[in-house]
């Protein structure tokens, strides 16, 4: 239950954190780590587990931080064409991926618009678990296949 809990959380901080680069024209923001820590009541190092997990180079993001007074830290979304971020999340899927963390990356795809929302459906209910009814053994080592197999697709 705790883990839903935090799962919850920081799927709350990751849409507050992206809903302000949208109104900042996407490029660029500063935040203050304790202070957004608390408007969501939660530890800084919950907010520091959201940007490493959430904001990362592969998912097309900077961190820049800065110690002392409440810990500055700068999110870039940076501007990486669509070939190269397509490479990345390859190379981030690895050789097994869970059902949360594959529509996570199809999401994510989604939002950069590299796919359509109607893509993104397709690529959800191939990667699922009814549609996987094998071994649970190997079922992320072939989801992580099909996965790997539709974004290369996307680059030809």
């Amino acid at each position: 239950m705790k883990g839903d809990v935090m799962a919850r959380l920081s799927d709350l901080i990751e849409e507050f954190l992206k809903e302000l680069l949208k109104k900042s024209e996407g490029q660029t923001i500063e935040i203050k780590r304790n202070e957004l820590a608390s408007i969501f009541n939660c530890a800084p190092s919950q907010i520091n587990y959201v940007l490493t997990t959430r904001f990362s180079v592969e998912k097309g993001y900077a961190i820049e931080s800065r110690r002392g007074g409440g810990g500055h830290i700068r999110i870039i979304r940076l501007k990486i064409n669509d070939a190269d971020l397509i490479y990345n999340i390859v190379g981030e899927i690895g050789e097994s991926i869970n059902m949360t963390k594959a529509v996570s990356l199809v999401n994510f795809l989604l939002e950069r618009g590299i796919i359509k929302e109607r893509e993104a459906k397709i690529m959800v209910a191939a990667i699922n678990n009814r549609a996987l009814n094998i071994d649970s053994e190997i079922k992320n080592t072939v989801r992580a296949d099909v996965l790997k197999s539709m974004l290369a697709s996307l680059l030809r």
